[in-house]
């Protein structure tokens, strides 16, 4: 019998290899995971035009790996979309729930980005028209904490592979993509497919306040992960794989925890 399918959709300016920390013990547990570099995102290639970078062409991309993964993808995927992934995973959702086994929204948003990240995305965005990539990279470098040799030289060449117009087209997305929480809940309930809304405990993304109330307008179950920010993949990967295994193994099982009050924004991006 072939294993469950996994679909991995990573935020901004990130990639497949940000979900490496939970994939072993994704397997270990009986799932056949699969992260997946989006249009333009370090080694998927993406055209140059900014309208090729639609939610619609995003979805699209999503549906095509679904029919690629074989027997467990055609059977129907669990979806985890981080960040602006949560994004393109919602309009997956709604534009054809029907392959799709159950949908986690992980430390996204109902609608645009707020607070100091979206200040970020600003400047960033700004400072791709003015000076392209590296004029982004010189700013973020600056202020970034020190990383060990290895990393730092990983993260700087998958910086540079990200398509520009990528950057800028998802940047804008994450600004102003409007609030469409109505519609996932009305495809999700027509389609009875179970929903989970996931963040950390101090996630500098959307306030936990503002993805706990997405979590009670989609009747989905909600949980905080301990120990996390806004990646929780990389703070908390034990309490994160817990969470989404205990989720895809019982859907139905609303596990509901207050979200907690006043987490406090970093500068960042999502």
């Amino acid at each position: 019998m072939d294993a469950p399918g996994v679909l991995l959709l990573p935020g901004y300016a990130a990639s497949k290899e940000d979900f490496l920390p939970i994939m072993p013990a994704v397997a270990a547990a009986g799932f056949a995971a699969t992260a997946l570099d989006q249009r333009g995102q370090h080694e998927s290639p993406g055209p140059d035009e900014i309208a090729a970078y639609s939610l619609e062409a995003f979805a699209d991309d999503v549906h095509r790996v679904i029919d690629a993964l074989g027997p467990g993808g055609t059977g129907g995927v669990h979806l985890v979309g981080h960040s602006f992934g949560g994004l393109v995973a919602r309009a997956a959702v709604i534009a054809d729930p029907g392959r799709i086994r159950t949908l986690t929204l992980l430390s996204s948003g109902p609608a645009g980005i707020v607070g100091r990240r979206q200040a970020a995305l600003r400047t960033i965005r700004l400072l791709l028209e003015r000076g392209g990539p590296a004029a982004v990279w010189a700013a973020l470098h600056a202020v970034e904490r020190p990383r060990p040799a290895p990393t730092a030289d990983f993260l700087r060449r998958r910086f540079f592979a990200h398509n520009q117009t990528a950057l800028m087209a998802i940047a804008q997305h994450l600004l102003d993509t409007p609030d469409r929480v109505a519609d996932l809940a009305e495809t999700a309930r027509g389609a009875g497919l179970p929903v989970l809304v996931a963040h950390g405990e101090s996630d500098d993304g959307w306030p936990a306040a503002v993805q706990a109330d997405m979590a009670r307008r989609l009747a989905a179950r909600y949980e905080v992960l301990p120990g996390a920010r806004h990646d929780p993949a990389a703070d908390a990967p034990d309490a994160l794989v817990a969470a989404l295994v205990g989720f895809w193994r019982s859907p139905g099982l609303p596990v509901r925890r207050p979200a907690p009050a006043g987490a406090e924004a970093s500068s960042g991006v999502g």
